[in-house]
């Protein structure tokens, strides 16, 4: 809701401030109604205001004298004042008034014409600053934003350097090693160690390539009716040896009965495995991950819990966007470029989905919880119902 612009009306006379409020009544303009120099100066404390008109002859502090003491604040001293005036006055007087401060002389009676049509010009241009300033402060908004995504992206191409440049120099010893000495007794080693990094590489274009694509949009879903337990089934064998690297215990926790929806099967698997990785990464050795599929008539809904490193407030709402990592978490990211939660969060809104996250904070754990709209319900045959334990 716009802010009214504000006009300050200031007379001695009560009946004279009723007759001005009704000529100058309208949508959008608020009338600060004073009877006397005092009481004006202290509306002028509380409210930002776009024209006085001021009595000329008051008692106590007249026209002229309140509009010295506007000039001298700062506040105040910008505001339009136009003086109502019962008689003529003098070349000298009126240079007084222009001097204290008027922009304008009108003179009594009141013509209600020549009075809207002056206060009219203040009114607009009231609204033309507030326009200026909301837009002042849009582009200093998004220009923020703009530095912000800047800063992201230049430390995400120093990240994506680094985790590239390890893997390839790692490739290029192993290759430098099998030229110079094929039959090295340590060849199956090397050529085991070349593979993984070789994965690693896989891992990170593709990634690459999928945010890539959701964020121009050429994503396409290959959606079909799907049991959603087969999805989080293939999601654990992914990331299991990941899980059982770190030496973690694994609960997987899914209904006998199908939990069926229409979706890319493919794509739900690889939001799952994500988030059951980054478990494994953000969780101290030997610690727990738990893996749960429940549902409602209209939702389905996998949420992944873990007793890792935890998540500030700030860290949760930040994790979401593109590039974003959490500083206290980078020793733990190996080889992570912080684009997978987004790539997941944008995979799960194309499904109609969302995903957010739940911590208590640093070093309680996390819980990342994927809702998706059911949308297919039929029977099928029931499937790995259960736990498992790595």
């Amino acid at each position: 809701m716009k802010t009214p612009v504000k006009f300050l009306l200031v007379d001695d006379l009560p009946e004279n401030l009723l007759s001005l409020e009704a000529l100058l009544r309208r949508d959008g303009l608020m009338l600060l109604m004073a009877t006397s120099g005092d009481e004006a100066l202290e509306l002028l404390l509380d409210h930002d205001v776009a024209l006085a008109l001021i009595d000329v002859q008051m008692p106590g502090l007249n026209g002229f004298e309140l509009a010295e003491l506007m000039r001298g604040n700062e506040r105040t001293r910008r505001i339009p004042i136009i003086f109502v005036t019962a008689g003529t006055h003098s070349a000298e007087r009126r240079f007084q008034g222009y001097e204290a401060g008027a922009v304008d002389f009108i003179q009594k009676p009141i013509e209600p014409d020549i009075l809207r049509s002056k206060t009219d010009v203040f009114f607009e241009l009231f609204l033309q600053r507030q326009l200026i300033a909301e837009q002042r402060d849009l582009v200093q908004t998004q220009a923020e934003a703009l530095l912000r995504s800047d800063k992201r992206k230049d430390e995400f191409l120093a990240v994506l350097a680094h985790e590239l440049r390890n893997p390839l120099a790692a490739l290029n010893s192993g290759l430098e090693l099998l030229v110079r000495k094929p039959d090295e007794p340590q060849a199956g080693r090397v050529r085991a160690l070349m593979k993984a990094q070789m994965s690693h590489l896989v891992r990170l274009v593709d990634d690459l390539l999928d945010a890539s694509r959701v964020t121009q949009g050429k994503i396409e879903l290959r959606a079909a009716v799907c049991d959603l337990r087969e999805a989080v089934w293939a999601a654990v064998d992914m990331a299991k040896p990941g899980i059982e690297a770190q030496d973690h215990t694994l609960s997987v926790n899914v209904p006998d009965h199908p939990v069926e929806l229409l979706a890319d099967q493919v794509r739900i698997t690889q939001c799952i495995a994500n988030l059951l990785n980054n478990a494994a990464k953000y969780t101290p050795r030997a610690g727990r991950i738990d893996v749960t599929l429940d549902s409602t008539p209209t939702t389905s809904r996998i949420t992944v819990t873990d007793n890792g490193l935890g998540l500030t407030l700030d860290a949760s709402a930040a994790i979401f966007r593109m590039f974003e990592q959490v500083e206290d978490h980078l020793r733990h990211a190996h080889g992570g470029l912080g684009i997978g939660l987004a790539l997941v969060k944008q995979l799960v809104e194309l499904h109609g989905g969302t995903i957010s996250v739940t911590s208590e904070g640093p070093n309680q754990g996390s819980a990342f919880t994927l809702e998706l709209p059911k949308v297919v319900t039929r029977s099928a045959a029931p499937i790995k119902p259960g736990a498992v334990h790595g």
